[in-house]
């Protein structure tokens, strides 16, 4: 049965690919971006979800600037955190499933080994502390929940790393690119579609939905290059030799338990989503 499905943040990366994975479904899909709707203000939430009765909401508006965080905190915390407690307020109003995303980035990636849904949270920066802010309120308000962490997010219509690293490599032709941290690339189309399986699975609760397979900065730019066939030097180096204003967890793996026996499938290779994403960006 078609449902009602509210995106917020519709027109960022995240979002598009949302929008477009519910649309094909079937389901009438009401794409609202920053301009349509500030998820910061309780009242205009309250407003368009009691308009637009969704049967499921997806927030993808988010504060997504890592090193910005630092210097605008307040910013950070109204969106991450504030406008997603806002959503689940207004979600159990309703009647509304919600669909939250959050981030590797809650860990400070001292583990060593992939993070499990109910490992212990310590984020570094004002980023992961904003959106782990979020995931207490939603889960605080209650009613009808996911909290879908994931990592490294690239895909059409947004600023992500491999569009930076084909940037420079064209502009540059030599790049240097930090390898000592570890994670997990994700495809924004594969993480779309999981999440809407999600949806239909009925079974509440936080998921991490990654890409397969863990990689460093350095490993994911070497693979970009190959595969669009460009000749770039590309440069290792350390966290330390490369400072940013946002500290970053060196192991941010997500371990997937239970997504597979939740939708029945884990999301492919990060290699493989990446060769998709660059014969899809390639097409007239």
């Amino acid at each position: 049965m078609a449902k009602r499905v509210l995106v917020t943040g519709a027109a960022g990366m995240l979002g598009r690919a949302v929008v477009a994975e519910f649309r094909e479904r079937g389901d009438e899909v009401l794409a609202l971006s920053r301009q349509d709707l500030d998820i910061t203000d309780l009242t205009a939430v309250r407003r368009a979800l009691w308009q637009a009765r969704p049967h499921v909401v997806v927030n993808c508006a988010a504060f997504t600037d890592v090193d910005g965080a630092e210097a605008s905190r307040e910013q950070a915390f109204l969106v991450n955190g504030l406008g997603a407690k806002n959503l689940a307020l207004a979600c159990r109003d309703v009647g509304a499933s919600l669909v939250h995303i959050s981030t590797d980035y809650i860990f400070d990636g001292r583990k060593g080994e992939p993070y499990e849904i109910y490992d212990t949270p310590n984020p570094l920066g004002n980023y992961g502390k904003s959106k782990l802010w979020g995931e207490r309120a939603v889960a605080e308000v209650g009613g009808r929940y996911f909290i879908v962490r994931t990592s490294w997010l690239f895909g059409p219509g947004g600023r992500n790393f491999v569009e930076t690293m084909l940037k420079i490599g064209r502009e540059k032709g030599a790049v240097k690119v930090v390898n000592d941290q570890r994670g997990c690339p994700t495809y924004t189309v594969d993480l779309a579609r999981a999440m809407a399986d999600l949806v239909e699975s009925g079974r509440y609760g936080t998921y991490h939905v990654t890409n397969s397979g863990v990689t460093t900065w350095y490993e994911f730019a070497l693979t970009i290059f190959k595969l669009a066939g460009l000749a770039v030097e590309v440069s290792p180096c350390s966290t330390e030799g490369f400072p940013r204003p946002a500290r970053r967890p060196p192991y941010s793996v997500l371990d997937p338990f239970p997504l597979k026996e939740t939708i029945g499938y884990l999301l492919p290779p990060w290699e493989d989503a990446l060769k998709r994403y660059l014969k899809e960006r390639s097409r007239p």
